[in-house]
Order: C-alpha cells, then structure tokens, then sequence
C-alpha cells in the first residue's frame, strides 16, 4: 500500500503542490506514494495545476489506522479527519506554529521551519543535486507556492530565504515571476460562481482561541468588489455556517493583494468587538477596512490570541 501524501482541509496552492511535490521526492527515493486533497482546491490552485500540467488530485475521504501517511502544510488537527491519530503518521512537514494534539505510537520525521511555505520547507530539506534534477513541472510547484504564500513577498511571513529560493526557481525556470504571480492572483479572484457558503470555507481554518473557537477565513484578490458587493448576502451566510458548525464566531478577511489591505466582515457585535479590542479600530457598519493586515498566520491570529 503507497503513503498518502495530503495537506490540509480547504486545500490552498501550497497543500495541494506541497503534497505532489513531496510525493514525487518520496517516490525518487523508491517510497511508493500518492499525493491526495482534503476538498476541492481554491481557483489559483486549479490554474497553477493547469499551468504546469497536473490533475488535480483525487480527493481523500477517510482514513484508517491500515495508512501510512506524510501530512504537509498543517499540524493541526482540527484541519484534518477526526481519526486522524489512528493512521500511521510517518512524516510532517510544515511551516506554521506547533498546533499539538497529533499524536503517534512511535518516533515520526518532523521538519517545521519558519518559513513563508511548505515548499519552502521541502527546497531546505534537499540537497542541491536534488533541486537541479527536478523536472521543470516539480519546480514550477515548488514557485508557485512560495508566491501564493507571500502573496508574492507582500506578506510579513516572507523570509529573506523564501526571496532567494523563489529567485533561483524563477531563473531555472527562465519565467517572469511577476507576471506569473499576475496570472495566479487573477485567477483566485475569479470567484464569482461560488455560493456564499462556498466562499466563506474556500481559504478557512478553524482554531479555539482563548477558549473560543473560530473559523477564520481569508479570501486574497486582487478584484475585492466583487465579493464585497455580495456584502448582505455573505453576512446572512456567516451567521448560518456559524450556526451551522456551533462555532462562537466565523471571521471573514477580504485580502486586498495590490493594496495590501484587509476588509472585515462585521456581523454582529461580537464581532465588532472582536475588531476593535485586536485590530485597534471603531467599526461603523458591517465593514471594516485593516491597513496593512494581509496575513492569518502573521497578524490575524496572533491579534485575536
């Protein structure tokens, strides 16, 4: 039986590439494996995929305690089956905070750094003979992720060895990194035939903050009108997922890429709250407007901690 290679539920760029490019690696190594998705990845995704000739992967429904399986881009239970501590957990890489709750019945690889991506992550972990016998599809992955997780180094997770890995991906690659990046965004702002609900879980991750849990999502465009002027109907639809889900609060972030700017979604007044006590503002109507604010993992969460 092959290792199943996943990242996390409401797959982005970088759980979904991380985990082809992981399960290609393992499979140099002699590893059978196969890269799968927790859901139907977001539309940047699918054109990076197009772009460098992949399908998508099969989406994984369940597993058992029978799987082997390398978890990339998350460490986080809440982000992955319930069960998930009855499969044989054999590896995971990742780049955010050490979530805990993971728990395996022997010693497991780990490799978390403090990077802007997985695939940032994985370019450390090989060695250079390595990254130059990559396949140019491999490469092309490994790039877009970086430049999806930095929002092509506008966000505050972007190291200067993120620059450096993406620069040399660029050059191997022969492409223009900014006009690859233009294409990538273009195509996660074309949302438009998502339902409100659909939009809400697209880029969404639960987390229990101070005893309360959320489910905080972030949509990053580079066309904010046209989610926002779905304003009223997104609002009814927050309020139905967090009733939904039994959650306390859902916290919806509009990335304004080009401006670099947050817009929040005020809901109610726990929410208002929410805004003014961690983003240090005074909301006036349903919307609210964070300057400089373009990160979850850098400065939505650790401001609601």
């Amino acid at each position: 039986m092959s290792v199943k290679v996943f990242g996390h539920k409401s797959p982005d760029t970088d759980a979904t590439a991380s985990a082809l490019v992981w399960s290609w690696y393992m499979n140099e190594k002699g590893i059978a494996t196969k890269a799968y998705v927790l859901g139907t990845p977001n539309t940047e995704t699918l054109f990076v995929l197009k772009y460098w000739g992949f399908e998508v992967p099969e989406i994984l429904t369940a597993v058992s305690s029978e799987d082997k399986v390398v978890i990339v881009d998350t460490n986080n239970p809440a982000e992955l089956f319930d069960n998930i501590n009855e499969a044989q957990i054999i590896q995971i890489i990742d780049h955010h905070k050490l979530i805990g709750g993971i728990e395996t019945p022997a010693p497991i690889d780990i490799c978390i750094k403090p990077l802007a991506s997985s695939a940032s992550v994985m370019y450390t972990m090989m060695t250079t003979e390595e990254i130059n016998a990559m396949p140019k599809e491999i490469k092309g992955l490994m790039l877009s992720c970086v430049l999806s997780d930095t929002l092509e180094f506008r966000s505050p997770t972007t190291t200067e060895k993120d620059k450096q890995i993406a620069a040399l991906l660029a050059d191997q690659l022969d492409i223009d990194m900014n006009a690859y990046a233009v294409k990538m965004f273009e195509a996660k702002s074309d949302v438009s035939h998502f339902s409100d609900e659909e939009l809400i879980k697209m880029d969404s991750k639960k987390y229990e903050v101070g005893g309360k849990k959320y489910r905080i999502s972030v949509l990053e465009t580079t066309a904010p009108n046209i989610i926002l002027d779905r304003k009223d109907s997104i609002l009814s639809s927050i309020s139905t997922v967090k009733n939904d889900e039994e959650l306390d609060e859902v916290l919806l972030f509009v990335i304004d890429i080009l401006k670099e700017e947050a817009t929040l979604f005020i809901p109610n007044d726990t929410v208002k709250d929410i805004a003014s006590t961690s983003f240090n503002t005074a909301p006036t109507s349903d919307l609210v407007v964070l300057p400089g604010i373009v990160s979850r993992k850098k400065q939505i969460i650790p401001a609601l901690g």
